[in-house]
């Protein structure tokens, strides 16, 4: 009996020295916020310090920019509270949403528009012209919690082209959209599908020759990547947030992210995702 009042006597203290860091929790001295790591890591941070730069100057607070491994670390880190906000792809976003109390908050607008579309590209000498070309190929995506690098591209070779992963071509994943586009123009994947914006900066970028690709198609219309933050921030802090990132027209963040701005966007705006995820059998909560 003594033991257990001691035990007793020791929860209690441990509960309440946590109590203090838990409720400051939710309004953090430092903002950790997670890039997409759909490049390299180095360069993503590099290109978005000016991103960090305005928020710590519009929310008054140190902001440290965190690329994690991969997007099932970055799903597990918010899941866990250890980032605070964070850029996810529209796939990433709802995986993370069915095992996290988080909100979305806001998309880029491009082209006056918070959508943006996947592509499908070959390489040149592959024999690929269409989509039922691809039947018995090399298929590159990026990461499996990719949307625009996964789940539209394997969407899309369903509707269009009546073909599936495994059965009719064999499927590879290489992280990364630059990554894709690299293997396709090398010749070690015969096709593969990215994102047009990210496709398109990697030509601009000169990380491969555009003569040895060819772009086969492009999706229909998906909601842009939202920015997501932990639902248990306080709640003028998340109002901080949320005008930051609506209100933003610094050109030199913009051009980062390749955007004319951001919109407000809620969780519903998703639904699209959870509906492909159907057509493919895919669990979310177990990705």
């Amino acid at each position: 009996m003594k033991l257990f009042k001691q035990l007793l006597l020791a929860t209690s203290m441990l509960v309440t020295a946590i109590a203090p860091s838990m409720a400051a929790d939710a309004d953090p001295d430092i903002l950790k916020v997670a890039l997409l790591p759909d490049e390299n890591a180095s360069e993503l941070i590099k290109r978005n310090q000016p991103l960090k730069d305005y928020l710590e100057t519009t929310l008054n607070k140190k902001v440290e920019l965190i690329v994690t491994t991969d997007y099932s670390s970055m799903i597990e880190a918010m899941r866990f509270g250890r980032i605070d906000l964070a850029y996810f792809g529209p796939l990433s976003y709802v995986m993370a949403k069915s095992k996290s109390d988080i909100e979305p908050f806001a998309a880029m607008v491009i082209d006056g528009v918070p959508t943006y579309r996947s592509i499908i590209i070959a390489n040149a000498d592959s024999g690929i012209e269409s989509y039922a070309d691809i039947k018995g190929k090399k298929m590159a995506y990026g990461d499996r919690a990719s949307t625009s690098s996964h789940l539209i591209p394997k969407t899309v070779l369903i509707e269009q082209g009546g073909i599936e992963a495994d059965t009719d071509y064999e499927q590879h994943f290489v992280g990364t959209h630059d990554a894709v586009a690299v293997n396709v123009a090398n010749g070690n994947a015969d096709a593969g599908g990215l994102s047009e914006v990210i496709f398109n900066f990697v030509v601009e970028r000169k990380l491969i020759d555009p003569a040895r690709v060819k772009v086969l198609g492009h999706s229909k219309p998906y909601p842009q990547y939202p920015w997501a933050m932990r639902s248990n921030l306080n709640d003028d802090l998340k109002a901080n947030i949320r005008d930051a990132f609506v209100s933003l027209d610094d050109e030199e963040v913009l051009k980062n992210f390749k955007a004319e701005g951001f919109a407000p966007i809620t969780d519903a705006d998703y639904d699209v995702i959870r509906d492909m995820g159907k057509l493919l059998n895919l669990d979310f909560s177990t990705m």
